[in-house]
């Protein structure tokens, strides 16, 4: 991957396209970028949002003009973030298999794994079963592969709090219901082709339940309403359906 491109969405964001594939290579430069905006502080920026292969840039037009600057607000900060793309190809392309990588030894900082508790099977994870036998390994084989699996966040998105996990095994990459359901419960824990997820809320979904963690993945009224953030490594910890009662507590 060598280039980028830039398009906007409407007269007040735009979008960054990186590549078009879910890969841990592609996303670390998504993340990358990332973080080299919002370290710019481009001027009528309110929000910057990594997904697998793009970052979307949301501004506030009348905010978005340097000072003494020709040329519409947008174009200043085009011109800008052309700029910071531009130095973040320059510095990470060359060194690609050593800074991107498969995510590992990433420049990012480094933060602590992310420990998620979840009560696989039965009511907890109605799919469980049926994605065994899709896969042809008994049903413990699959929980023991999706728990020792780090993770990484590759972004948020579908509802605030969904967090998209990079590093599936491939033995448990599975399609998606043929029938999505109109309600999955909070804190579900689904697979759907290469990705793992938790629904964050009561939504409806066509991913394969597999399990359920008792955490809230997001409050609007915490500090941080998201539970997990684009770039942090999360593992999965078996429990019984006691301790999911306990901590749901």
């Amino acid at each position: 991957m060598s280039t980028s491109s830039i398009e906007p969405l409407g007269d007040s964001a735009l979008l960054i396209r990186l590549g078009d594939s879910i890969d841990a290579r592609t996303n670390s430069l998504a993340l990358a970028l990332a973080d080299a905006l919002r370290a710019a502080k481009l001027p009528g920026v309110r929000d910057v949002a990594p997904a697998y292969a793009s970052v979307g840039v949301h501004f506030e037009p009348e905010a978005a003009a340097g000072p003494g600057v020709g040329g519409s607000p947008n174009e200043f900060l085009l011109q800008r973030i052309h700029e910071v793309v531009g130095a973040l190809l320059r510095d990470r392309l060359p060194h690609s298999n050593d800074a991107v990588g498969d995510g590992e030894g990433e420049a990012r900082p480094a933060d602590d794994v992310v420990q998620i508790p979840v009560c696989y099977g039965g009511d907890f994870g109605p799919d469980l079963d049926a994605l065994a036998a899709y896969t042809k390994l008994e049903a413990l084989d699959v929980v023991a592969r999706h728990a020792r699996t780090e993770y990484r966040v590759a972004m948020l998105g579908f509802m605030p709090g969904f967090p998209y996990l990079l590093g599936l095994d491939e033995a448990l990459h599975a399609p998606r219901r043929g029938s999505p359901r109109t309600r999955v419960p909070a804190g579900s824990v689904a697979i759907g082709g290469a990705q793992t997820g938790i629904y964050p809320r009561e939504l409806p979904g066509g991913w394969q339940l597999i399990g359920r963690t008792p955490l809230t993945l997001f409050d609007a009224a915490r500090a941080q309403p998201a539970l997990l953030r684009p770039g942090q490594r999360v593992r999965f910890r078996a429990i019984e359906a006691g301790e999911f009662a306990a901590l749901t507590q």
